[in-house]
């Protein structure tokens, strides 16, 4: 499964994954879209080790998703257990990062938000609202919009919930659920569907 990764990161990155995918004893696949997660690793019951990544990201979100999780490999195997997010893995992700901070690689656009995004990397990149939004080129999946598209007090659609949109609060949008009129902060990288009411 590892031979069709090539497809999915930027060319001039191609070598360096080669090689961190041979240096390291796992096994890679390419999997459908999970909605909670862009990848994963984990250690089989066999011993073997597997790293998941997402066949829906772009090539910039599925390299920096497949560094991310080769990351938490190299820290199992240098530090066993430790926190998964931890200092131990943030050093890690940083060093394997390094040589792909390069604008062969990731566009002028990108690097100034995932070089700072690197200098204290947290568990999801989608946290890092202006990295987030980078890595999509500020646009949002088919038929999808990001919340800060959405027009104040328009209903929108979020996992089979409908919303309207309120009032920006510094970074963030309150949003009300209507089903139980309680209301909710949205990162403004959140991708919805404006809701249309059908028409009688």
């Amino acid at each position: 499964m590892n031979s069709n990764y090539q497809n999915f990161v930027p060319l001039k990155a191609i070598p360096f994954v080669e090689f961190l995918i041979n240096d390291h004893n796992f096994t890679l696949f390419i999997v459908n879209q999970r909605e909670t997660k862009h990848g994963d690793f984990r250690k089989l019951p066999n011993g073997r080790f597997q790293i998941t990544v997402n066949n829906n990201l772009n090539k910039y979100q599925f390299l920096l998703t497949l560094i991310h999780e080769i990351a938490h490999h190299v820290t199992h195997q240098k530090f066993g257990r430790v926190k998964p997010h931890g200092k131990e893995w943030k050093m890690i992700f940083q060093h394997l990062m390094l040589p792909f901070l390069h604008p062969d690689i990731y566009p002028k656009e990108i690097l100034p938000f995932l070089a700072n995004y690197l200098k204290n990397p947290k568990a999801s990149t989608d946290t890092d609202v202006n990295l987030s939004l980078a890595l999509r080129g500020n646009v949002a999946e088919t038929g999808k919009n990001f919340i800060f598209e959405i027009p104040l007090g328009s209903l929108f659609v979020f996992k089979n919930t409908i919303y309207k949109r309120g009032n920006k609060r510094r970074t963030r949008f309150e949003c009300m659920n209507m089903n139980n009129k309680k209301v909710y902060l949205f990162n403004q990288n959140v991708e919805v569907i404006l809701f249309e009411p059908l028409k009688k």
